[in-house]
């Protein structure tokens, strides 16, 4: 694998970064700038919502830039928005820094996956989406605990000046080691949007929205879970999330791999283990050794669809990759804001914590027929072929 990759790595590990460690630092951010922890938790949202919104026009608005020039302008975006955040002096000028940081997100993931695929053999693409995507996966294992345990030390803003650091190194890297020799075609917004249309791509962007939705509607409530049914300390928290992040890695990883070898196989199957695990833990999470083992599995079959779906998307939207990919990328946002949604609404109605791993699965097994549908759409769409000819 090109070192440009591990480039790559490292810029998505410091997004990924900065996207979830505001969670670990809201009580200290909500204290610091006298608003309630739910006001404090509109950061969080107001991030995704920039991600899932922004990214399709960052994408068109560096459309005709050369992909490694496009990568450092969004690189740019990031630092600026990091260093905002480290002297924002209120509320409204942190939300407003997050919402230019979050600019960056979506299309610097869907432009970079795009790069990353584009410098490796074609039967290898998928393994270089996943070692790009292994940063997003690291900043979980390593990124947001350290920078959590920093700001609660030395003040939040420590924190986002740490990650402005870390986006500086990442773009001098993309500058000295990417290739600069990949133009993009000038932008036909015709063609681009051309790109978009038939119920495959979009059957597709759903899946991933699904498919997220399923994780962080358990993701999300995973600390009560753990704490109320499980029985599990703070301090055994924390170290139950090392162990979800190890598997979040893994199975990126093998994800990768097994994407290159049968795409379509590959993502039913993930769905699938994604379903049965989180049902089953809705019963092993009243015993610690048995809620561990599950929690592994889930998180390594969960981070295995990642590449596949990223993958999936940007065949089917062939004509503007950096467009598709992007949308695929906010789409990941979107999702994650209604599984949080989903599994909010379970606890709010009174049905208990321990059902909404099941509420997850159902959201896994939607996302399973969504893949039928795709894939049964494209053969269907095969076989006209010849009598259209």
């Amino acid at each position: 694998m090109p070192v440009s990759l591990l480039v790559l790595a490292l810029s998505a590990f410091a997004i990924g970064t900065t996207e979830f460690v505001i969670m670990g630092l809201l009580p200290d951010v909500a204290a610091d700038l006298g608003v309630s922890i739910p006001g404090a938790g509109w950061l969080v949202t107001g991030y995704a919502l920039g991600v899932a919104i922004g990214a399709p026009f960052m994408a068109l608005a560096t459309a005709n830039l050369a992909r490694k020039r496009a990568l450092l302008i969004l690189m740019g975006f990031f630092i600026a928005g990091n260093l905002l955040c480290a002297l924002a002096a209120d509320y409204g000028l942190l939300m407003f820094a997050r919402v230019v940081t979050a600019l960056c997100h979506g299309a610097f993931f869907g432009i970079g996956s795009v790069v990353a695929a584009s410098l490796v053999p074609a039967n290898r693409r998928a393994q270089a989406v996943a070692l790009m995507f292994t940063g997003l996966t690291l900043a979980n294992v390593l990124g947001v605990p350290l920078g959590t345990a920093l700001g609660q030390h030395a003040g939040w803003r420590t924190t986002f000046w740490a990650v402005t650091v870390i986006g500086v190194l990442a773009l001098i890297g993309l500058w000295r080691v990417l290739p600069g020799n990949q133009p993009q075609e000038k932008a036909d917004l015709r063609r681009e949007f051309a790109a978009l249309r038939g119920a495959q791509f979009w059957l597709a962007l759903s899946t991933t929205v699904l498919f997220s939705a399923s994780m962080f509607a358990l993701f999300t409530y995973i600390a009560p879970l753990l704490g109320e049914v499980t029985g599990v300390s703070p301090s055994g928290v924390t170290w139950t999330l090392l162990l979800i992040g190890l598997g979040l890695t893994f199975g990126n990883y093998i994800g990768g791999r097994l994407a290159d070898w049968r795409l379509r196989t590959t993502m039913l199957s993930v769905f699938a283990a994604i379903a049965v695990s989180s049902a089953v833990f809705a019963w092993t999470s009243q015993s610690l050794i048995a809620a561990e083992i599950t929690l592994f599995l889930w998180a390594t079959a969960a981070f295995a669809a990642v590449p596949a779906l990223q993958i999936n998307v940007v065949s089917l939207g062939g004509g503007a990759p950096n467009l598709v990919s992007t949308l695929n990328i906010g789409a990941f946002n979107a999702g994650n804001a209604l599984g949080a949604w989903v599994g909010g609404l379970v606890i709010e109605h009174g049905l208990g914590l321990t059902r909404v791993p099941l509420a997850a699965a159902l959201l896994a097994v939607l996302a399973l027929f969504a893949t039928l549908l795709t894939f049964g759409l494209g053969q269907r769409a095969s076989a006209l072929e010849p009598a259209l000819d």
